[in-house]
């Protein structure tokens, strides 16, 4: 789901507000209310831009198995700030590879890259559309991704798998959020 299908608007209207062009009408202010976690009088506030400081929860990630990514907005998280340096968007744990660190129904929040160091939790796509969360290593022959609960085997790519797959890098983790 986009932001339209959830305030219940063409897409065009989105586009139109963010535009200054138009202005949502009182049932649209207060579904994005609710979305964003803000009182109307925020929304409409030029002192309190908090929409910037939010994020899109695009789905569940997989710690384990990659599985089939889809992009669909599932919620929002706050940041402290806006985001300065780059694309943020935030994804939900499912599975248990990355344990103890990142549990089944956490919060990760990801800056959108191509690339990362080798020791970074990244979200990376396994083909087309088969994504995972892992702990990057570089090779000189290739890349692993490495889970971190030890039972469960490290995904080791050749250079050639790297680019046959392909096996690529979609951003950084740079923040856990917990729910206890």
């Amino acid at each position: 789901m986009r932001l339209a299908e959830l305030v219940g608007v063409h897409q065009t209207a989105i586009s139109q507000w963010e535009k200054g062009r138009t202005s949502p009408d009182r049932n649209s202010l207060l579904r994005l209310s609710e979305i964003f976690g803000v009182t109307v009088d925020e929304l409409l506030s030029e002192a309190v831009d908090k929409s910037r400081n939010m994020i899109p929860v695009l789905g569940f990630i997989r710690a384990g198995i990659p599985v089939e990514a889809v992009e669909n907005i599932i919620g929002y998280e706050k940041l402290a700030e806006p985001p300065v340096d780059g694309r943020y968007f935030a994804l939900r744990i499912v599975g248990d590879s990355m344990m103890p660190r990142f549990c089944e129904g956490d919060t990760v929040i990801v800056r959108q890259q191509n690339d990362a160091d080798t020791g970074d939790i990244v979200v990376a796509f396994v083909g087309e559309s088969d994504a995972t969360i892992k702990k990057l290593i570089k090779k000189d022959s290739g890349l692993v991704l490495m889970p971190l609960n030890t039972d469960f085997e490290p995904m080791i790519f050749s250079g050639d798998e790297v680019s046959s797959l392909p096996v690529s890098i979609v951003g950084k983790v740079t923040e856990l959020r917990a729910k206890f």
